[in-house]
Parts: C-alpha cells; sequence; structure tokens
C-alpha cells in the first residue's frame, strides 16, 4: 500500500492508536518491574509506607530513565 494515497485523518488515528499502545505497554513495565522490586511478601489490605513509597519512587526513577533515553535518541537524530 502506497501511504501517500492513504487518508491523513486515518493515519493520525494509527499513530494515535501507536502511542496509546506504548503507553500501555510503558504502564505494564512499571508496574512488574516496580511491584516484584517492591512487594517482597503477600499484601494485605493496605500498602505499607515503606512499600508505598517504595513503589513510587521505582514508578518515577522508570518514568525518568525513559525521558532520558527518548532524549538521548531524539538528539541523535
Amino acid at each position: 500500500m502506497d501511504p501517500s494515497t492513504v487518508d491523513p485523518a486515518v493515519l493520525k488515528s494509527l499513530q494515535e492508536e501507536k502511542q496509546k499502545a506504548m503507553v500501555n505497554e510503558l504502564i505494564a513495565k512499571v508496574t512488574s518491574s516496580c511491584w516484584d522490586k517492591c512487594i517482597t511478601s503477600s499484601p494485605g489490605s493496605k500498602f505499607s509506607s515503606t512499600e508505598t513509597n517504595c513503589l513510587s519512587n521505582c514508578a518515577q526513577r522508570y518514568i525518568d530513565m525513559t525521558g532520558l533515553i527518548v532524549k538521548r535518541f531524539q538528539s541523535m537524530n
């Protein structure tokens, strides 16, 4: 299929869906990685303050590092 013949609205919609999928993938990776790191026993009805802090810090570091990596690759182009 020749991309120049595709409706621009369709291309925009596809790009938006691709971005949503990437965000969902990032959320899944953060959730899995941080859960494995921070939740070391069976969780109760609430997270402990240590678990809460660990999850928050872990997620923030993951997001920060992802942003740095993206900026680095963008600067290479």
